[in-house]
C-alpha cells in the first residue's frame, strides 16, 4: 500500500480514506493461493448471500436493498475487499476469486489471451484437463462474472464456478508450458510463471470445492 503523499509523519494534509489494493493482473497473485483468515465479517456473508441467493428474489427485499446501497455508496470494489479476507472454500471466497479473475482478465486481455491459447494447445494434445468442466474463453469469463457480481445472473452457479476454475487450469497450463520454453533464456520469468501457474491450481480446486459444497446446500 503506498504511504501518504506526505511521508510517514507527516501533517500537512488529511488521512486519506483507505483504499483496495491494486491488482497484479499478469501474475494472479492477489487472489491465488493466499491465507485466508479464520473469520469472515457478516458484511462480506451479507453482500455475497443478497448477490448470489437474494439478489434477484422478493423474500427479503431489504437485504437486496441494503446491497445496493453499499454498492451505490462505496462500490463494489469495497465490497469485494471485504471478500479478499473470507476463507477461499466459502461463498464470499468464490465471489472474491471471480472477481480478481474478472479484474485480471479484463486488465490484461492480451496476455490472458497468450496464456488460453498456450494452455488450450497443450490441453488438447496432452488431455492435462479432462474431466473438468468446458472453459470459458476470456470473453465469457468476464461476462458471467459481470453478471454474477451484479445480481443478475440466472445459470447455475455451480456451474459457472466449475466453469471458472476449468479457466484457471487452462491458464495456469498455459503459464507452464510457456515457463518451460523461457527456462533457458530467462530462468527468473520460468521460475515465475511456474509460481503463477500452481498458485492458479489452487485458486481451480477452491472454486471445484466451493462449487461441490453449493450443490449440498452448504457453501456459506
Amino acid at each position: 500500500m503506498s504511504e501518504h503523499p506526505g511521508g510517514p509523519g507527516s501533517s500537512t494534509g488529511p488521512v486519506r480514506p483507505h483504499k483496495p489494493k491494486p491488482f497484479a493482473p499478469i501474475d494472479f497473485e492477489p487472489f491465488a493461493g493466499g491465507a485466508d483468515p479464520a473469520r469472515v465479517s457478516e458484511a462480506a456473508h451479507l453482500a455475497a448471500q443478497a448477490l448470489v441467493r437474494r439478489g434477484r428474489e422478493s423474500d427479503d427485499p431489504e437485504v437486496t436493498r441494503r446491497l445496493v446501497r453499499l454498492a451505490d455508496e462505496q462500490g463494489l470494489e469495497s465490497i469485494a475487499e471485504m471478500w479478499a479476507e473470507s476463507p477461499a472454500r466459502s461463498l464470499p471466497g468464490a465471489l472474491w476469486r471471480l472477481y480478481a479473475l474478472r479484474a485480471a482478465t479484463r486488465s490484461d486481455p492480451e496476455r490472458i489471451s497468450v496464456y488460453f491459447k498456450a494452455g488450450k494447445d497443450t490441453a488438447q494434445v496432452s488431455h492435462a484437463v479432462a474431466g473438468v468442466a468446458e472453459p470459458p474463453g476470456a470473453e465469457e469469463l468476464t461476462t458471467m462474472a459481470d453478471a454474477i457480481l451484479s445480481g443478475a445472473f440466472d445459470g447455475d452457479f455451480d456451474v459457472a464456478l466449475e466453469r471458472s476454475a476449468a479457466f484457471c487450469r487452462v491458464i495456469a497450463l498455459g503459464q507452464a508450458t510457456l515457463a518451460d520454453s523461457a527456462e533457458w533464456s530467462n530462468s527468473a520469468h520460468a521460475t515465475k510463471l511456474t509460481r503463477n501457474a500452481n498458485q492458479l491450481v489452487k485458486t481451480a480446486e477452491d472454486l471445484e470445492a466451493s462449487a461441490k459444497a453449493w450443490r449440498r446446500g452448504q457453501l456459506d
